[in-house]
């Protein structure tokens, strides 16, 4: 079975993945834009989006290796759209249009059913009801002895951490500071949880850091 992952998780100094006042407008937040910068200056970063040029190096390497050997990624509601309570029709499909970047299987932590949504490029979202875990499960299924990503947004990070259910955490910590949003490690504590930082680096304006979860606690 592959290992469970966060990657190129951006946050800013003060600990904030998104910013406060997240909509349709500002999906990270009014002002949280300026958390993934550093991305879209980047080769890999730029192709998402279908331009050319960007930086290679080491973090053109480190987005790239993000979705390398990842097979299914699991991420809450608010990362995949604005809509709250019951889904009201099918007519949201996600921020990334007909052929969004995953191409694997995608499972959607929700307390309302949707039927699966199959999207251009081998992503389908499945919507999952019955919990983190369900969710998991599923995902590693789905994955074929690939690695499973965790998503986002902050607040499923949190859980998965708090369940031990993450085996690696790769933040990329960008030099803003927002004062409000959502906290990645907002009452958490990482050392007691068995997480430790194994590796840190800032080739440019970002400092990379990763942490892994110990085999035991002490």
């Amino acid at each position: 079975m592959g290992r469970v992952r966060v990657h190129n998780m951006s946050v800013s100094v003060d600990g904030f993945a998104a910013a406060a006042d997240q909509s349709v407008d500002h999906p990270i937040g009014v002002g949280g834009e300026r958390l993934h910068s550093w991305i879209f200056e980047t080769k890999f970063g730029r192709g998402m989006i279908g331009a050319e040029g960007g930086t290679e190096g080491a973090d053109n390497d480190l987005l790239i290796a993000g979705d390398t050997g990842v097979g299914a990624t699991v991420m809450g509601r608010n990362m995949f759209g604005p809509v709250r309570g019951a889904w009201p029709d099918d007519q949201w499909r996600g921020w990334w249009g007909e052929d969004p970047p995953y191409h694997h299987p995608v499972f959607v932590l929700t307390h309302h059913p949707r039927a699966p949504l199959q999207m251009s490029g081998g992503t389908t979202f499945h919507f999952v009801t019955d919990g983190a875990e369900a969710a998991l499960a599923r995902a590693q299924d789905a994955a074929g002895g690939r690695d499973v990503r965790i998503g986002g947004g902050a607040a499923v990070v949190r859980q998965f951490l708090q369940a031990r259910l993450i085996d690696d955490v790769h933040v990329a910590i960008v030099p803003v500071v927002l004062g409000r949003g959502e906290s990645l490690f907002g009452g958490l504590d990482l050392p007691a949880l068995g997480y430790e930082v194994i590796a840190h680096s800032a080739p440019a304006d970002v400092m990379h850091v990763r942490l892994t979860l110990r085999a035991t606690t002490s």
